[in-house]
């Protein structure tokens, strides 16, 4: 999955530390990050046979790569996975406390309790097939026309089930970050990313083959005979390929200008004449608007086009997959099976995740802010949210400084640099005000009713924030999470308690390990305020170009060259990284190592030359960070990253912003003929 945010208004806009496309377990038997000796650096994880100069990652990292295999039911393994590992532990052990019949009914324990219970009764799912969807199939096989078929687009949308066709939802208006507003945008297709339906290379083909062989299965599944299924494939892949052929690129939606697109309600029969707009918004609770942003106006003229020219028996067959596959891994183990079969395809994981973990995992996504009020209470420390505030504060000083020195910059854009930083809202391991979910029924007997009611829930909330200002108390990631984000529309760098926790945080290590671990995660946040994105947004969120001109001609002389930095990377031989879909986070670690390298030398350690473990205190801080990032990851999962994900992969997150620091060539000896040397004029600073 992609990483996704609850908060709906955030969705669009928030820049992650990283993105988690797959599921993180990890198995029991593996160490924790920490050494067993209590060691925050551990030779013996390193492969010191390979100088550094010559591929940082593999010096740092290379011994724990070989000796640690990615478990048979991860598609990548690393820092982030054992992590995770260690917070699921402490998620179940909560949810195997609270998880007893009989808690106060709509207490958090209840709820939380008995959406755990519902997930691991398979004897209950298995016995119920897929009865829970039969409404749904039937209903939709009595659509007699268009109408039909439109109503079925925002009745599945109210009714807490899967989207079809286009994207629907409310969140804050980026010219005026204040206000909530309507967002139009691209869907209807399945498959991760546009490319998948478009190339016809070996890998996107096979990954064709598997869906096709996906949706047939479904299909049959649910009574269909093996030739109606296989048409039934063929009818939806064709619909879903005409939609991807209008879809904007990822790399063309980086850019917050060509996405913001704002329609009076009346003016979007223009972009769309077959749908009556101002009773569709009715349907849907979202009456009453008198504007609207599209994202993409094309796909939308595309997909409206199609309701015309497509036969409604298509549709109803495009309907039915959006129930199918919306609902498989709720429903009955064939179903369950098939969804996690075409999984594999896409990811290279070996088995099924155990499903108490997969039900820990959805209690956090589907209730985190029920589950993290036990969270927090139990395993995280009010001294490490100090700490935290006051590195944050540190860092945001150390910024501010380098702002200030900038030779690019003119005074007046640092001017006005200088105030954005300064109205940063910071939020620290979980929200002020929690979300009870007010509304929100769980049966402990019905799994597949608690995801829709869930889903109902959702949808009623996002819509009831038409009318009122936009909430910047609220949080677009729950309490347990492994991860960071920043959001330009609210101007905030936000901080879970998941992720205060070693290998980037602990209280027991010396300012080396916890500036190079969770300082340059501080340092990454404050940049994507400045990043290609980031930069483009004011000190208020509003979507407002503040930059001089040429300020920022030469903002983009240098994010060029980080774009070709990347572009020159590749794995497994011949794929290459794609510099301008990263191009957003790689300027985010970049700018966020050189300020927490800056900060770091302000302690009294960064200050002297003691060495602990054998390293000084600056190979101790770049060793730090290359630990953040020791992973290795299936072919596959790399591959559908390399399309889908603006993070690059993990190996080049950790060399390419240090041969850009002429601390790191001081620290371990750098010289020309290593393989990373970049001469000092070559060397690449922005922030």
């Amino acid at each position: 999955m992609t990483l996704k945010l609850k908060n709906a208004a955030l969705a669009g806009t928030a820049c992650a530390f990283v993105c988690i496309t797959t599921v993180f377990n990890a198995q029991a038997q593996h160490d924790s990050p920490k050494s067993p000796t209590g060691r925050f650096i551990t030779t013996s994880n390193m492969d010191t046979k390979v100088a550094p100069g010559d591929n940082f990652f593999e010096y740092a990292n290379g011994n724990w790569i070989l000796n640690n295999p990615i478990p048979a039911k991860e598609t990548r393994w690393g820092s982030f996975g054992i992590l995770h590992e260690q917070n699921t532990k402490k998620i179940l052990n909560i949810l195997a406390e609270v998880n007893k019949p009989g808690q106060p009914k709509g207490s958090i324990k209840q709820r939380v309790g008995d959406l755990y219970a519902s997930g691991m009764d398979s004897v209950t799912i298995q016995k119920r097939g897929y009865d829970p969807i039969k409404p749904d199939l039937q209903r939709i096989s009595q659509i007699k026309d268009q109408n039909g078929v439109i109503t079925e687009l925002w009745y599945d949308r109210v009714n807490g089930l899967s989207s079809p066709l286009f994207g629907f939802g409310v969140g804050s208006d980026s010219k005026h970050p204040t206000k909530n507003i309507i967002f139009l945008g691209a869907g209807g297709t399945s498959l991760p990313d546009r490319d998948y339906y478009l190339k016809n290379d070996a890998r996107s083909t096979k990954v064709q083959e598997a869906y096709r062989n996906y949706i047939a299965t479904l299909f049959t599944l649910t009574g269909s005979t093996e030739a109606e299924a296989a048409k039934n494939a063929e009818t939806i892949y064709g619909i879903e390929k005409q939609l991807a052929t209008v879809q904007m690129s990822r790399v063309e939606l980086r850019d917050p200008n060509k996405t913001y697109n704002k329609y009076a309600v009346s003016d979007l029969g223009k972009v769309a004449p077959h749908i009556n707009w101002a009773d569709m918004f009715t349907k849907l609770k979202a009456g009453g608007q008198d504007s609207v942003i599209v994202s993409q106006p094309k796909f939308m003229t595309t997909a409206d086009s199609l309701l015309a020219a497509v036969p409604v028996t298509d549709w109803k067959v495009y309907l039915k997959w959006n129930i199918l596959k919306g609902a498989a891994s709720a429903l009955s183990a064939p179903f369950e099976k098939a969804s996690f079969n075409f999984s594999k395809v896409l990811s290279g994981q070996q088995v099924q995740t155990p499903r108490n973990e997969r039900m820990a995992n959805l209690v956090d996504a589907s209730e985190g802010e029920l589950l993290g009020q036990i969270y927090v209470q139990r395993y995280f420390s009010p001294a490490a949210k100090q700490y935290m505030a006051k590195l944050i504060e540190n860092l945001k000083g150390v910024l501010g400084d380098r702002i200030k020195r900038l030779d690019w910059m003119s005074d007046a854009t640092k001017t006005h640099a200088l105030k954005k930083l300064a109205a940063f809202t910071v939020k620290i391991a979980y929200p002020d005000k929690w979300e009870n979910y007010d509304g929100l029924t769980i049966n402990r007997n019905d799994y597949a009713g608690n995801l829709r009611r869930i889903g109902q829930w959702r949808y009623n909330f996002n819509v009831s924030q038409l009318g009122k200002p936009v909430d910047k108390t609220r949080w677009g990631m729950t309490p347990p999470t492994v991860n960071a984000y920043y959001s330009p529309t609210n101007n905030e760098i936000v901080f879970p308690a998941g992720i205060l926790q070693f290998p980037f945080f602990d209280f027991e290590a010396d300012d080396a390990i916890n500036y190079g671990g969770i300082g340059s995660v501080i340092g990454h946040e404050m940049t994507h305020g400045f990043d290609d994105q980031g930069r483009q947004f004011d000190f208020d969120g509003s979507l407002h170009d503040w930059w001089t001109k040429e300020d920022a001609e030469k903002f983009k002389q240098r994010a060029d060259k980080v774009v070709e930095q990347y572009n020159a990377y590749t794995i497994l031989d011949s794929v290459h990284v794609n510099g301008k879909l990263t191009l957003g986070e790689n300027l985010a670690d970049l700018g966020g190592l050189n300020i927490a390298y800056e900060a770091f030398k302000k302690t009294k350690e960064g200050q002297s030359n003691t060495k602990i473990d054998g390293f000084t205190p600056d190979q101790r801080f770049f060793l730090s960070w290359a630990q953040v990032w020791r992973s290795s990851q299936r072919p596959e999962s790399a591959q559908q990253r390399i399309l889908t994900d603006p993070h690059s992969p993990e190996q080049f997150r950790t060399i390419a912003p240090i041969t850009n620091m002429d601390a790191w060539y001081e620290a371990f000896d750098i010289k020309p003929g290593n393989k990373l040397y970049k001469k000092p004029e070559d060397r690449i600073k922005i922030w």
